[in-house]
């Protein structure tokens, strides 16, 4: 597990780094920038026709640019460079934008997609287009797609009880992204016999009629349905804290994310996937506790901020250059960190 960097330097580098998102962020006054901005990429909500999941769905050059993303899925992940990756991204995120409508609270899409932008920041591939989308669905879940794209559900986001928790989750499926985990997840598929049986039953119900579109789309919805390995969980767990803790964020922020999870019915329609998605909560701060230790005490003590705080500043909060942008971090009061680490105490 990587550490983060020093106390010391911590809050200049949290400085730095929300100036430079801020430059990078295509943010302004308009609440309609959100969408543009997902539009700009091909996105939309429709499950058919246009947008990016039109490309995904119809023929001619996008049959061949299919095609080749199918070969190189059944090859050596290494293979398959930056732009590829992007592009399988963009169609995987065509998967989930189909699913799922965008939630209509643009200040709250403003807010998500710059701090998940600030936490990237600091990850191994700050370059990627990394595009964060809050969709309107009350079941509590995140997801990630190659290439810098990352999706939480409106149900989750109601469940955080502060930042640093929404910032665990976030550096979380930020780390899926870096470390390739989709992809190595989807080349294993592909390579299996159990893809030729996968195909076939997307066939018979898929009206698509594109081969390739018909392959790619039923090796999305069997990753997501079926969720990544189980190392790779753990790995995003270890990581994703060492992330949020470099961008500023109370490290235990994810720990008391999973001390939710913990505690829900395996009945509860809300958490159904987010449960059948992943290892069990107990495991995985099991693994947690064994990879932190004390190493990342020394990084709390800051009183929590909500996100509800966040979307709506007390005007004398609000100064400083993040001031003028409706949901942006702002450095002066950020990041939040926990007052006690919960992952100290005994979980059995």
């Amino acid at each position: 597990m990587r550490l983060p960097f020093s106390p010391a330097c911590t809050r200049p580098l949290a400085a730095a780094c929300t100036a430079l998102a801020l430059t990078l962020v295509p943010v302004c006054g308009h609440a309609q920038n959100v969408m543009n901005l997902l539009n700009s990429l091909g996105g939309g909500t429709s499950s058919s026709g246009g947008g990016l999941l039109g490309a995904v769905t119809g023929g001619g050059g996008n049959a061949a640019r299919g095609d080749d993303l199918i070969s190189l899925l059944t090859r050596s992940v290494e293979s398959i460079d930056e732009p590829k990756e992007i592009e399988i991204g963009r169609q995987l995120a065509a998967v989930l934008l189909g699913s799922k409508p965008l939630h209509p609270d643009m200040a709250l899409q403003r807010y998500v997609n710059n701090l998940g932008r600030w936490i990237s920041l600091q990850s191994e591939r700050p370059h990627l287009p990394w595009t964060f989308v809050v969709l309107d669905d009350p079941g509590y879940n995140a997801f990630a797609a190659p290439g810098g794209y990352v999706f939480v559900t409106k149900g989750l986001i109601d469940r955080c009880a502060d930042e640093a928790e929404l910032a665990g989750i976030l550096a979380h499926e930020i780390t899926h992204v870096t470390a390739r985990h989709h992809l190595h997840a989807m080349r294993k598929t592909a390579q299996s016999g159990m893809f030729t049986q996968l195909v076939a039953s997307q066939i018979k119900t898929n009206a698509v009629g594109n081969l390739v579109a018909s392959q790619f789309l039923a090796l999305g919805r069997n990753l997501y349905a079926r969720g990544l390995d189980q190392a790779d969980e753990y790995d995003a767990d270890r990581t994703g804290v060492a992330l949020a803790t470099r961008a500023g964020f109370d490290p235990y922020g994810l720990v008391a994310v999973l001390q939710q999870l913990r505690t829900a019915a395996p009945d509860n329609p809300m958490f159904t996937l987010a449960l059948a998605t992943h290892p069990p909560a107990q495991a995985r701060l099991e693994q947690l506790e064994l990879a932190m230790g004390k190493n990342l005490d020394g990084f709390m003590g800051v009183a929590p901020v909500t996100v509800a705080q966040r979307l709506n500043p007390q005007p004398s909060a609000a100064s400083g250059p993040a001031a003028a942008v409706p949901g942006a971090v702002n450095p002066a009061a950020a990041p939040a960190r926990k007052p006690a680490p919960p992952a100290r105490k005994k979980t059995s």
